[in-house]
């Protein structure tokens, strides 16, 4: 038996007993609060919403767009070795002012205040 195949059973052995263990250690008392679809209390035919924020996604997208700007940069160490390199920090430079620029914008615009 072969090292990959004796790993295989072993976490099969360990991933068993231990689901046999928690089913068979574990108490379980089911009650109606328990059963119904939502646990915390409340009476699901109501509406218990808060109203919901739009700045709270505005933000969320915000932070979406500039994580996902900086990880075009993350190439950039091997990009560097390329045969044109100065065409790699070109583009480099015009990512990061598109980025600092579109930072600018929204901090003059006031999109990064939370409560107004």
């Amino acid at each position: 038996m072969n090292t990959t195949t004796s790993l295989i059973i072993l976490a099969l052995i360990i991933s068993i007993t231990l689901i046999i263990l928690n089913n068979q250690l574990t108490m379980t008392k089911p009650n109606n609060d328990k059963l119904s679809p939502y646990e915390c209390g409340f009476d699901p035919l109501k509406t218990m919403r808060l109203p919901f924020s739009i700045r709270f996604s505005l933000v969320a997208i915000l932070f979406l767009l500039f994580d996902l700007e900086i990880a075009l940069l993350l190439p950039l160490p091997w990009a560097i070795q390329l045969m044109t390199p100065m065409h790699t920090l070109m583009w480099t430079i015009t990512i990061l002012l598109l980025l600092t620029f579109g930072f600018i914008y929204e901090w003059t615009q006031g999109g990064l205040e939370w409560a107004e």
